[in-house]
């Protein structure tokens, strides 16, 4: 005889409505992050939707994600109420767009302070806000911590801000999407200093998408010059 209880299963769905995996979180905030960016090309279809996840700059961590995999983290977003499918008339192939600010209530300043953070991983305020331009624009760092304050006051909480580190003097803040804030004290107790990466790598990562730039620009070129000659 079963001696489960139902309320064990209610638990468990709404703890895996609550927190979202890797691809998901990335997924997610590639989308908020070109709506404000690239307004013209939003909502977004699969293969630009991609290349934003798999961004070389302004990503912490740097992903590769396959179509599959990003269609796959649409189709469970999409579940929790996160995104949603567009298929507009005449249009071959349908188009994605996120609905955080529907589910949590969210206006833009603060679904622009939560994109970057589920971007860029663990940020002080004052590096939110010179990273959040393109998304909205704070004329202070106080701004940015209002904001902060709404994202964990929320139930559930969506924002955490953590300890300060030795040899810090600015707190550091945190999504809660993927993990709560035990989970998320524990992380940062083990990798302090993770959230940005090294300069080398920095440098390494903008090194790679200048090339990846040039070879485009070139690929361009060469297509112009074909183009050409058919008129010539």
């Amino acid at each position: 005889m079963s001696t489960e209880n139902p309320a064990d299963g209610v638990a468990q769905d709404a703890t895996n409505d609550q927190f979202l995996d890797a691809n998901e979180v990335r997924v997610l905030a590639a989308l908020a992050e070109k709506e404000a960016a690239t307004p013209d090309n939003y909502p977004m279809s699969l293969n630009a939707l991609v290349n934003a996840c798999n961004q070389l700059t302004s990503r912490d961590p740097v992903m590769s994600l396959t179509e599959s995999e990003v269609l796959e983290a649409i189709d469970r977003l999409a579940a929790k109420k996160l995104a949603n499918a567009i298929h507009q008339a005449g249009a071959r192939v349908a188009k994605y767009e996120h609905r955080m600010r529907i589910k949590w209530m969210l206006d833009q300043p603060k679904v622009a302070v939560l994109a970057i953070l589920m971007l860029r991983g663990f940020q002080t305020a004052g590096e939110i806000r010179s990273r959040a331009g393109r998304l909205h624009e704070f004329a202070t760092v106080a701004e940015v911590e209002k904001c902060l304050e709404y994202l964990m006051d929320k139930y559930p909480p969506l924002v955490a801000k953590l300890a300060l580190t030795p040899g810090t003097k600015e707190p550091r803040y945190a999504h809660l999407l993927s993990c709560d804030e035990a989970d998320l004290e524990q992380a940062e107790t083990s990798h302090p200093g993770s959230a940005g990466g090294s300069r080398g790598d920095r440098v390494g990562l903008l090194e790679a998408e200048v090339a990846q730039l040039k070879q485009q620009v070139s690929d361009l070129s060469a297509q112009f010059a074909d183009f050409r000659k058919q008129f010539e």
